[in-house]
């Protein structure tokens, strides 16, 4: 039986016998006009609307989602319960991992929950097979090459990272993590390994952490997801306006040139370019939304494809309201 605190907030029992030995879930034949098909199919459990467990997990969800809370809806909320050998044998290794941290630390794994955005497919591969890269996150500042999860409080962080599927839900992991010795990491380092023996993981700011950052020598070792949230909610620039707003900002210059959405931009740029320039960048932004580029690489691509010229004249005329 594991007991975690969410930083004041709530307090998340979970029998860890659930995790390891509940019995899968296999529905090949759900008809796609299911949005959790594949869920079913990955053996994640849906934990009922009317229990504790779900009561609990969405009320700390929609905390966290303020300001748009009230436009937030939590559609389904699903269990990493499996039987299959492969995920028993993670969820052991996971256990054994709190253990030696916490012998490692005196006692204290600093096992905490964490919020982990991206495609519906990306979340799914994590929960099947584990994390298969890291970096720098899409969205938000940098803290150094790692795996970057929102801490407990703050899911809003790691939403922006979430993408609308087909059927317009929007996805996130909450995870167990292993922190045990936490250093600050400043934001932009291209740190990407712990700066001496004593240090287990990275955060932002010790005192009320937002980012925590797993490095990748411990992503799947160190991270254990535990729940799928699946919710609807308002668009991904609303997410980050507001999110903006209220995260306190280093002391970085403003932009100078104005500022508009991927989406918006590539949407625009279809009226001017061929398809098959149209197809190469809207591949690179594929990639870069599935984190296999960076957003500097994607960026070059855009203007090569592009051209400044019209790049700049589609910017300027979307500020002053003329696209």
């Amino acid at each position: 039986m594991a007991q975690i605190e969410v930083e004041g907030q709530i307090s998340l029992t979970i029998d860890d016998d659930e995790i390891s030995d509940c019995g899968s879930v296999s529905d090949e034949t759900s008809p796609p006009s299911d949005p959790f098909w594949c869920f079913k199919r990955d053996g994640l459990v849906e934990v009922s609307e009317g229990s504790p467990e779900h009561h609990i997990l969405r009320g700390s969800f929609l905390v966290g989602m303020r300001p748009v809370a009230k436009q937030t809806n939590v559609v389904a909320i699903h269990k990493n319960s499996s039987s299959s050998l492969t995920r028993k044998a993670r969820f052991d290794s996971f256990q054994l991992f709190v253990e030696a941290v916490a012998e490692k630390c005196g006692g204290n794994a600093q096992e905490r929950y964490a919020w982990y955005g991206g495609t519906r497919e990306e979340l799914l591969e994590i929960v099947k097979h584990g994390f298969s890269r890291c970096g720098k996150p899409v969205h938000g500042q940098s803290y150094g090459v790692g795996v970057h999860l929102a801490s407990a409080k703050y899911p809003m962080e790691d939403a922006l990272s979430s993408e609308v599927d087909e059927y317009g839900l929007r996805h996130v992991l909450l995870c167990r993590v292993i922190l045990g010795d936490m250093e600050v990491v400043s934001p932009g380092s291209n740190q990407f390994h712990p700066s001496s023996q004593k240090f287990d993981s990275g955060v932002d700011n010790l005192s009320d952490p937002r980012r925590y950052i797993v490095w990748s020598a411990y992503m799947n070792s160190h991270i254990f997801p535990t729940f799928m949230i699946s919710f609807k909610a308002p668009s991904l620039k609303d997410f980050q306006g507001l999110l903006q707003a209220n995260v306190p900002r280093a002391n970085v210059p403003k932009p100078t040139t104005p500022w508009m959405s991927f989406p918006a931009l590539i949407t625009i740029l279809s009226r001017f370019l061929d398809p098959s320039k149209m197809a190469l960048i809207n591949k690179c932004y594929k990639d870069f939304r599935e984190r296999k580029i960076r957003r500097q690489e994607f960026i070059r691509k855009l203007r090569i494809a592009t051209g400044d010229k019209l790049l700049a004249t589609i910017v300027k005329r979307h500020r002053q309201g003329g696209v």
